[in-house]
């Protein structure tokens, strides 16, 4: 499903000359340079934090399981029926509701969709059918639509957040939420998904049509903010006129999220988040938090540009980069001696080097180390 997707896109967007640099032997298929060493320790590594029970940092938070059988998966060196692939579902079993999906573990959509991306990749011969399909059904079930009484007015429509009474929607759990309906076999045209475009175009800095919120025109560069609300923007608390700040983290998770449902180069919304980016580009950082939540951001950011099939961009400056090439370097010089990645900077538990090795590996992939992307 998501080579389909990335090769439907750049099927469709082949104009694009003037952000992306697109030659024959470039075009998606072609083989990019493997990094065996650096995977076999990072998954080395992952195979030796198993815990016990089959968990990754425990009962606290499923969703680190879920993201490390996934990368595991992704690497192309372990297999669904390896012990620790099997340990690590029979986990994530446990937390499966009469409602479907993860709905007894805590940040239920979160992990959830997190979940769903690890049962796919190990579902061979409709093993794991049934935990999928009430996987979507649960995710469906949470989305923020006309079954809470909300209409497309609400500036919550479409969205999801982490799960629970008190869950808030957040373009961050929306698109995980898209991206694991797709990776599952969903159709782009599916009805969920129409609806959450609906929050996911209220989450950019771009007046349109698809973005009726007030404060939308104020900052206007293509970028995406976390929530539509704002309620998360500081500078919103200090100046309401001044408009939200849009972050390039969420702005990759915006286009991905864009891309899976089937919105083409020409939609003004691509448009505007590709100049954004253009603006923004870098692997030094996350780009307006420093350190801080970068290895989501690798993820985010290599999944995207994936998804757009193009190997290099062009920055705002006409610099082209080789986006694959860039990110592998820059994890290269940030792994650990003993084959794991941690982020000293823990706000976003990135102390933790379950989530930010896993996280590592399933960038790594989307830039095609390890099993093809």
């Amino acid at each position: 499903m998501y080579d389909r997707t990335r090769r439907a896109f750049l099927a469709r967007t082949l104009s694009a000359a003037g952000l992306f640099g697109l030659s024959a032997r470039h075009l998606i298929g072609a083989e990019e340079p493997r990094n065996g060493p650096m995977i076999e320790k990072a998954v080395g590594f992952l195979r030796g934090r198993q815990g016990e029970d089959g968990s990754w940092s425990g009962t606290r938070e499923p969703g680190i399981t879920a993201l490390a059988v996934t990368a595991l998966l992704r690497s192309g060196r372990a297999t669904p029926a390896e012990p620790a692939i099997t340990r690590g579902l029979a986990f994530l079993e446990r937390y499966i509701g009469p409602k479907g999906g993860l709905s007894e573990a805590p940040h239920s959509v979160y992990t959830t969709s997190v979940a769903l991306m690890a049962f796919h990749e190990a579902n061979r011969g409709g093993r794991y059918d049934q935990t999928i399909r009430g996987g979507q059904d649960f995710l469906k079930s949470t989305q923020v639509d006309e079954t809470e009484g909300k209409t497309r007015d609400d500036p919550s429509y479409g969205g999801l957040g982490y799960g629970g009474p008190n869950s808030r929607p957040d373009l961050s759990n929306t698109a995980f939420f898209i991206e694991a309906l797709r990776d599952s076999g969903l159709p782009a045209d599916d009805p969920a998904l129409r609806k959450a475009m609906v929050f996911v175009s209220r989450c950019q800095n771009l007046k349109s049509e698809f973005n009726d919120r007030p404060w939308a025109g104020k900052t206007n560069d293509g970028g995406f903010v976390y929530n539509p609300g704002g309620s998360g923007d500081a500078r919103s608390k200090k100046a309401p006129d001044a408009g939200l700040r849009s972050s390039a983290g969420m702005t990759y998770a915006g286009l991905k999220s864009m891309i899976y449902a089937g919105l083409t180069r020409d939609d003004p919304r691509i448009k505007a988040a590709l100049e954004y980016i253009k603006g923004h580009y870098t692997l030094d950082e996350n780009p307006g938090q420093g350190q801080r939540g970068l290895y989501y951001y690798y993820q985010t950011f290599a999944r995207a540009m994936n998804l757009l099939g193009a190997p290099t961009i062009l920055d705002s400056e006409g610099r082209s980069h080789d986006w694959k090439r860039e990110l592998i370097a820059a994890l290269v010089k940030r792994e650990s001696e003993n084959g794991g990645w941690v982020n000293p900077d823990d706000r976003f538990m990135e102390g933790d080097p379950n989530i930010t090795t896993s996280f590592a590996l399933i960038a790594l992939h989307a830039a095609g180390v390890g099993r093809a992307g």
